[in-house]
């Protein structure tokens, strides 16, 4: 059985950083779309980074510039690389495979 499974999620200040990897364990070929929702209290779940292929990439508005999304064919695995963290990032992040596998979720905390 194919699962994707999330790490790296934690608290930090405001203006910190935090590094989110995903990777898919159990037999699974490559997704050819791999990426990263989020959902805070109260909230929709919203998408933040997709990466399609080796590297078309798409990002929510609002973390454009600071956040980056990479992945590793060999190890299935996809990150994000989140800088100059905001206490409005604070959400359970979600990792996808094809938008169709989903991940556990990882909380990410911004706060002083």
């Amino acid at each position: 059985q194919v699962q994707l499974v999330e790490s790296g999620g934690g608290l930090v200040q405001p203006g910190g950083s935090l590094r989110l990897s995903c990777a898919a364990s159990g037999t699974a070929g490559s997704f050819a779309a791999m990426g990263w929702y989020r959902q805070a209290p109260g909230k929709s779940r919203e998408s933040v980074a997709t990466i399609v292929g080796a590297n078309v990439t798409s990002y929510l508005d609002s973390v454009k510039g600071r956040f980056t999304i990479s992945r590793d064919f060999a190890k299935k695995a996809v990150y994000l690389q989140m800088n100059s963290l905001k206490p409005e990032d604070t959400a359970v992040y979600y990792c996808h495979g094809n938008f169709q596998l989903w991940g556990q979720g990882t909380q990410v905390t911004v706060s002083s």
